[in-house]
């Protein structure tokens, strides 16, 4: 088929409405791949200042015809330019005729690394509707990897006979390739191949050993690309603009080769060269052959390993050692405005001393089942008071001032455990969560990961009482990773062993090239975790080099869903638009959780999603220095090596060593692309109070060093926090950051290991009191006064909203919205009334079960099904007889896009209202209203709306107006 300019392949919505705006003419169009059905497009039509979207649909034939309204006769076409051709008549049933085609953009049309990293994006030859670059398989259900017996392998006459098939085929080839020495490398690859077929067998699908060896034959195209790259850059330096001596080369905002690398299939006067043409398809021929091999030889080896029975069979797991005690903890406190006392939490038999100092110094032991409340205090950091029952029926209140906030956290930390180790439920509603991330520079780590795996450093750390307490879940990513897989996991393991005397399982490690992400769990909790499945998406140079990407793993622990992503994206100061884009590439491309929720927002498809790696965004301020290496204790001005160092290097080396971190976070890259909305919307983050970790001077934590060479030439580092940790729940669950910080002894590389630890609520099968089918089934009801629409959008369709939930048998939807106004332009509000909006009834109408649960929303399109939007709701805080009101923002593809808000009640019958509370819930937060009096007085328990049982970290529930298109509809000021 013939080259189409107006096939933008998988562009966003909102993509597709601003490149039709600026073409401006009532006509326009463009096609892109419909984001609800595979194999599917979307036509984007332009007409009187809105976009009109229809959908085109494949038949069982692959014959193609634009969707149409039942009862009328749809229009076949064997392929997309044919269908278009036809529709650029008028009178066939579009709003307008297609007159204008928008072509896809150039790199060089756009502005900077935003127009470079579209280019990014797109795969293929162009030469119409292709295939993008096929992303690695889902690795399902990695449990248990690691805890059977060695591979006792094949039969030895099967072991040997498959080599020999092998070769024999390659022999054949051979004789029609010139390529000898490439087939050497590929006769020693099946030579040895068996390594692969052993890991098979182990349920390791990374074909590591086929790796090193393409590798090892490419290296000559390496080198070839080097040169050829190195003399193509020069050429270009030749025809570049002459630039101000102030302002930054163009080599450094946009490197030569990445401009040229990037684009898509060159057009002009390159294409009519026909030796210019053959290289770039040869190009594209390596590139689709790299990307396809290595599937192939796995499902060669997995039809192998089927064939001949070499699966591993299952093994007894050997008794587990007994986990390590915790020892009895003292806290030193002072109770009132003098009194001195001591606080002994001994977690194993469940009790707290108090014994105040002095004269006349009595002792008093609390149990924890009397121990009603802990109330933090949020004015006071060092600050709690114990609630505890006592046999009068009232409740006594004590306040204890901690030494430090750490200590009190580390005391409330104990407490929590307590209750949880000696609660009489079957199953955990807290867990604590480790997340670590480590651009290791492809050298070794140390023989010791414990400041890294005991949260110990610099920033918010463990206090020491609780660096050991080990987690229920741990999960390490790791970039520029140089072991091997089991190499790094067995490391892993052992260390925490070591560390915590407990043999952690493995639920998941997938990898991609040097990225590494491993999962592994306390072996009581294994039985919990299921629907595991793990995704990786390459973002390097193309979409198709794995130097750069992201790797994730997502399950559901019991009843609620973790997703974990570890990325890698690229680096530079100038890059940030490249980062940005990476991080959508990511959102939309990598195949984690449901896949019933495949059309919403990766963000969205579950209750916890962690996102962390070297992120490599880096201070937004332009710096220039000698070659030095610049000591952060240095204030004399000059580095090392006796070069003067620029006052604005010597600015922010004043900001490190005083711990003045808010002055250079203003000027994170991440920080303010936050602000902008550009990417991690409605993350969080913890505070941070470490150092910047990118670069250092290997062997020393002393030294950042601020140049790097590069074959573009040299590149200026100023410190950065490049690696980090972020995350996102959804609304009224519980989690809570601990801790966040950074090592500051693990020197091998020029990256510090960077941790967190999170409290987390969880959810486990909820089995009803009352049977089903024991009495009068009564239906609980979740019903909708009105839902309001504003969309950021210059479409003019009517819409219906899509009702996901677990608490639902099935997806449900509403009618088409009753009220539409599109005055601003823009914009697009849209109404619903309760008549055409459904009533939704759970599948059980227990309290306790409903406030556990969550309803997603997509808001579509009725003529192209596509979605302009999604948001999540919470049902806990609209149980009740009246109705609550809501508000959120809509997300599509990690983009905000638009509001919205309504009124809803959940109604639960009689009888089905009891509910309890939650281990986590009896810790709330509370601000000092007065300083109390020095002897407590007896007191019931503090009223409900004083506490607060959200945590700080979580952002408040959206009250008032938040979209700014409401003040411009509704006029507010």
């Amino acid at each position: 088929m013939a080259a189409v300019a107006w096939y933008h392949r998988d562009i966003s919505q909102v993509v597709a409405e601003e490149l039709l705006a600026k073409a401006g003419r009532d006509g326009s169009f463009l096609v892109r791949d419909s984001e609800s059905v595979k194999g599917a497009y979307a036509l984007c039509l332009l007409f009187q200042r809105h976009v009109y979207t229809y959908r085109i649909l494949p038949d069982d034939e692959g014959l193609l015809s634009v969707q149409t309204v039942q009862g009328i006769q749809a229009k076949c076409f064997r392929t997309l330019p044919d269908l278009i051709g036809a529709y650029q008549h008028p009178s066939n049933g579009l709003v307008t005729p297609l007159l204008h085609p928008v072509h896809r953009r150039r790199p060089d049309e756009d502005s900077g690394e935003a127009g470079m990293a579209r280019g990014l994006c797109q795969a293929g030859s162009g030469e119409g509707p292709a295939e993008l670059v096929t992303l690695p398989t889902d690795g399902e259900d990695a449990r248990g990897w690691g805890h059977t017996v060695p591979c006792p392998g094949a039969p030895p006459s099967s072991r040997t006979h498959i080599p020999q098939q092998l070769h024999q085929r390659l022999q054949e080839q051979v004789h029609s390739s010139p390529a000898s020495d490439f087939m050497g490398f590929m006769a020693e690859y099946l030579t040895h191949h068996v390594q692969d077929l052993k890991a098979l067998c182990h349920g390791h699908p990374q074909l590591w050993h086929l790796s090193t060896a393409l590798a090892t034959a490419c290296r000559a195209l390496h080198s070839e690309i080097d040169s050829t790259l190195a003399g193509l850059e020069t050429l270009a330096r030749v025809f570049d603009p002459p630039v101000s001596p102030r302002s930054p080369s163009r080599e450094q905002v946009m490197p030569p080769c990445c401009s040229r690398i990037t684009h898509p299939p060159l057009q002009g006067f390159l294409s009519s060269d026909p030796d210019l043409e053959l290289l770039l398809k040869k190009i594209s021929t390596v590139n689709h052959l790299l990307s396809s091999l290595e599937k192939k030889v796995l499902k060669s080896l997995q039809e192998t390993v089927t064939r001949h029975n070499l699966a591993l069979p299952s093994v007894a797991v050997a008794p587990l050692p007994p986990a390590r005690p915790l020892a009895v903890q003292n806290f030193e406190v002072k109770v009132g405005k003098s009194q001195r006392a001591a606080l002994t939490v001994d977690v194993g038999l469940g009790t707290v001393t108090i014994t105040k100092r002095g004269s006349g110094s009595s002792e008093e032991v609390v149990p924890q089942d009397k121990i009603l409340q802990l109330i933090k205090y949020q004015s006071v950091q060092s600050k709690v008071r114990l609630v505890c029952a006592r046999e009068n029926q009232k409740s006594l209140s004590r306040d204890f001032i901690f030494p430090s906030a750490r200590k009190r956290e580390a005391f409330c930390q104990l407490l929590q455990l307590m209750k949880i180790q000696h609660s009489n439920l079957d199953e955990p509603e807290i867990i604590s969560v480790y997340v670590g991330t480590w651009n290791m520079g492809s050298t070794p780590p140390p023989r010791s990961l414990a400041s890294w795996l005991t949260s110990r450093g610099l920033g918010h750390t463990q206090d020491e009482t609780t660096a050991c307490v080990p987690h229920d879940i741990y999960v390490i990513g790791t970039q520029e990773n140089s072991l091997g897989d089991r190499e790094w996991v067995e490391f892993l393991r052992a260390s925490l062993k070591t560390l915590m005397a407990i043999d952690y399982r493995v639920v998941a490690l997938q990898c991609l090239w040097s990225i590494k992400i491993v999962v592994l769990v306390k072996p009581e909790h294994q039985r919990r975790i299921s629907h595991v499945h793990t995704s990786s998406v390459k973002t390097g140079i193309a979409n198709t080099l794995g130097n750069k990407g992201a790797v994730g793993v997502s399950f559901l622990f019991n009843g609620t869903s973790f997703g974990f992503i570890n990325c890698h994206l690229a680096s530079g100061s100038e890059k940030t638009h490249r980062r940005n884009q990476n991080y959508s590439d990511i959102l939309h491309s990598l195949a984690l959780g449901d896949k019933r929720l495949g059309g919403f927002d990766l963000t969205l498809r579950f209750t916890h999603l962690f996102w962390f790696g070297d992120l490599n965004y880096r201070l937004d301020m332009d710096v220039q220095v000698g070659p030095c290496r610049c000591q952060a204790g240095d204030r004399g001005g000059r580095g090392t090596r006796g070069v003067t160092v620029p006052s604005l290097a010597q600015d922010i080396l004043t900001h490190i060593v005083k711990k003045e971190f808010q002055a250079l976070l203003a000027v994170d890259q991440l920080n303010l692309e936050r602000e902008k909305n550009k990417v991690f919307l409605r993350f969080s983050e913890g505070d941070i109070s470490f150092p910047p970790t990118y670069r250092y001077d290997r062997g020393t934590r002393d030294t950042y060093v601020w140049q790097k060479s590069k074959p573009t030439g040299m590149r200026i580092n100023v410190p950065s926090w490049c690696d980090r940790i972020l995350w996102k729940s959804h609304p009224e669950t519980h989690v809570v950051c601990n801790s966040y910080g950074c090592t500051d002894d693990i020197v091998t590389s020029d990256h510090s290991p960077v941790f967190a630890t999170f409290e987390v609520g969880v959810t486990s099968q909820f089995v009803p009191k009352e049977a089903p089918g024991s009495g009068p089934e009564a239906l609980a009801c979740i019903e909708w006064e009105n839902i309001e629409v504003i969309l950021k959008t210059t479409s003019r369709s009517k819409c219906y909203i899509e009702f996901h939930s677990y608490c639902l048998e099935e997806v449900q939807r509403s009618g088409e919205n009753t009220f539409q106004n599109g005055d601003i332009p823009g914009f697009l509000k849209l109404g619903w009334s309760s008549k055409h909006l459904p009533v939704l009834n759970p599948i059980l109408p227990d309290l306790e079960y409903l406030g556990d649960q969550h309803l997603l929303l997509s808001i579509k399109g009725v003529e192209s099904c596509e979605s302009y939007g999604e948001c999540c709701l919470a049902l806990r805080s609209a149980i009740g007889t009246t109705a609550q009101q809501f508000e959120t923002f809509l997300f599509h593809r990690g983009e905000e896009t638009g509001s919205v808000r309504g009124w809803m009640r959940v109604r639960v019958p009689r009888g089905r209202c009891g509910t309890r509370e939650r281990l986590y819930e009896w810790i709330s937060f509370e601000e000092e209203d007065a300083e109390p009096a020095a002897e407590p007085p007896m007191c019931p328990k503090p009223h409900p709306q004083r506490l607060r049982s959200r945590p700080r970290s979580l952002p408040e529930p959206a009250t008032g107006y938040t979209n700014p298109a409401y003040f411009i509809f509704e006029g507010v000021p």
